[in-house]
């Protein structure tokens, strides 16, 4: 599984096996059962999320119960907490398996550890961090002034295989709508002759 790893870092910048393997030695992978909670709110994470096969997911839960979806992490996407891994603070949300998964556990200082061997890596992790604040700013912008379904077209753009894979009050969730209004989005959309 170390290969998807490799793969996916070989087409961002130029690694070579050799250095991959240099700076993989100490990555480990896991297999996680369907439902699994990886972190649990309150607790503080050091660990990062490198998705190769299943799907993960980080979410919160109000004071009244109801769940409110960050982040779907299909195969080759990355999950983590960043209050953890960063700040050495207690997380805010929970990620579980929403099906079996298998992921590669990277530690807290793999990053700085591989830029040091591998310059980089350096790089590679400010590109992906700003990446990340993209992909959030967006996100926010979307839930604030985007209809539900602008919300739902911009996802399956997103997540395009996960449609089928992800029970529709997880979409709702993400989205920020309730199932019903998810419901009557597709439902207009399907009447325009649309197909995710």
């Amino acid at each position: 599984m170390l290969d998807k790893l490799k793969t996916y870092l070989q087409k961002s910048i130029a690694l070579t096996d050799e250095q991959f393997d240099s700076v993989a030695k100490d990555l480990k992978v896991k297999k996680f059962d369907k439902n699994e909670i990886l972190l649990s709110k309150g607790e503080v994470s050091t660990k990062t999320y490198f998705v190769t096969d299943g799907l993960l997911r980080s979410y919160s839960i109000d004071s009244k119960g109801k769940t409110h979806i960050i982040q779907f992490a299909p195969e080759l996407w990355w999950m983590s907490e960043r209050n953890g891994v960063l700040f050495n603070e207690a997380s805010e949300f929970f990620i579980d398996a929403i099906e079996p998964t298998e992921a590669i556990i990277i530690s807290k200082d793999f990053m700085v550890n591989a830029a040091q061997l591998v310059p980089c890596f350096g790089d590679l992790n400010n590109k992906m961090l700003n990446n990340a604040i993209r992909f959030m700013q967006k996100r926010i912008n979307m839930l604030l002034s985007a209809t539900a379904e602008e919300r739902y077209l911009d996802f399956i753009k997103l997540y395009p295989n996960l449609t089928l894979r992800v029970p529709q009050w997880m979409i709702a969730s993400y989205l920020g709508i309730t199932p019903e209004s998810l419901s009557r989005v597709r439902k207009d959309l399907a009447h325009k002759h649309f197909r995710p």
